[in-house]
Formats: structure tokens, C-alpha cells, sequence
């Protein structure tokens, strides 16, 4: 990547693959990192323990509940920019409040937004093998889920449509 100008810095991207649970955004995330060369992060892997404890036991997390994992996420972020890498990161970012903390202490945020049918999502989620977000908890995740405002960094893209195709145009749309 070429350097950022007036410094010695390189140009980083940061993009989150973000939607419910069972939208597909770690197929999405994999098929663009594989296209980007970028670094990936599963943001499931940041959650403690205490929090995959209550989601196993088909309780909604509380904002309490998510501003450590969001912290821990964006500060993987920061690092990896600090490094000169450009990241890609599977999080359901679903209020414009997290995806603030996300956001924070880094120059651009973008955001691919995997939307589709209530139905199509619990079906996949029923077919899912050892996740540990019950297809329950899907309409808490639905009623929470706030759309990207105007003045943010994303793309909507529909999830059915070819995993092949969504991220075909997540990596179009990364280009422009």
C-alpha cells in the first residue's frame, strides 16, 4: 500500500462484516480476506467468557455486556494500523453506538452490512453447527439492530444472493 502523504506511515483499511447472527459474515469476512490479503479477526473469539455463558443460556447481551469486546476489538484495529495492515473483522455492530466505539481512534471505518429476510437467517441459523448463539436470540438481535446513517462508511449487500456474489461486491465496493 502506498504511504499516507506528509507521513512515513503506510494506508490502512478497516472494514466490518456486520449483521445478525447467522447472516453469514464470517463466510463474507474469509472471502474477502482472501481477495484483500488483509488480516481477519473473528469477533466472537474477542467476547470473555462470561458473555459466550450467557448467549449459550439464550440470554441477550446488555450494552454492559459489549463495550469490553468492542473495546478489545477496536484496539485490535489500532494495532494492526499501527503495523501498516489493513484489517477485516466479522462483528454484528448492531447499534451506532458500538459501531462508534469501533470507530474510535481510527481514520475510517467501513462497514458491509449483510441484510436479508428474517426467515432466510433462522433457517440458517437452525442448519448451524456448534455456535453458541442460539437461533432465539435472533429477533433480540433484530429489534436491537440499528441501519447505517447517512454520514457512515457502508454498504448493504443481500445475503441471498451466491456467497460467491456478496463478496464479489463487497470487494467491487472496497475498490471505489
Amino acid at each position: 500500500m502506498s504511504p499516507n502523504p506528509g507521513t512515513s506511515a503506510p494506508a490502512t483499511r478497516h472494514v466490518i462484516v456486520m449483521g445478525v447472527s447467522g447472516s453469514g459474515k464470517t463466510t463474507i469476512a474469509e472471502g474477502v480476506t482472501e481477495q484483500t490479503g488483509w488480516a481477519f479477526a473473528e469477533a466472537d473469539e474477542f467476547h470473555p467468557k462470561a458473555n459466550i455463558t450467557k448467549m449459550e443460556a439464550g440470554t441477550a447481551l446488555t450494552d454492559e455486556d459489549r463495550w469490553p469486546w468492542l473495546g478489545a476489538l477496536g484496539a485490535w484495529m489500532q494495532q494492526k494500523s499501527a503495523e501498516g495492515t489493513s484489517t477485516v473483522i466479522t462483528c454484528s455492530a448492531l447499534k451506532r453506538t458500538y459501531r462508534d466505539v469501533l470507530r474510535s481512534g481510527l481514520d475510517s471505518l467501513d462497514f458491509i452490512h449483510l441484510d436479508g429476510p428474517a426467515e432466510v437467517i433462522r433457517e440458517r441459523m437452525g442448519g448451524r453447527k456448534g455456535h453458541f448463539m442460539p437461533p432465539e436470540l435472533l429477533q433480540s438481535q433484530l429489534d436491537t439492530l440499528e441501519a447505517l446513517d447517512a454520514d457512515e462508511s457502508g454498504v448493504f449487500l443481500d445475503i441471498r444472493r451466491t456467497p460467491e456474489q456478496v463478496i464479489d461486491e463487497a470487494v467491487a465496493w472496497l475498490k471505489h
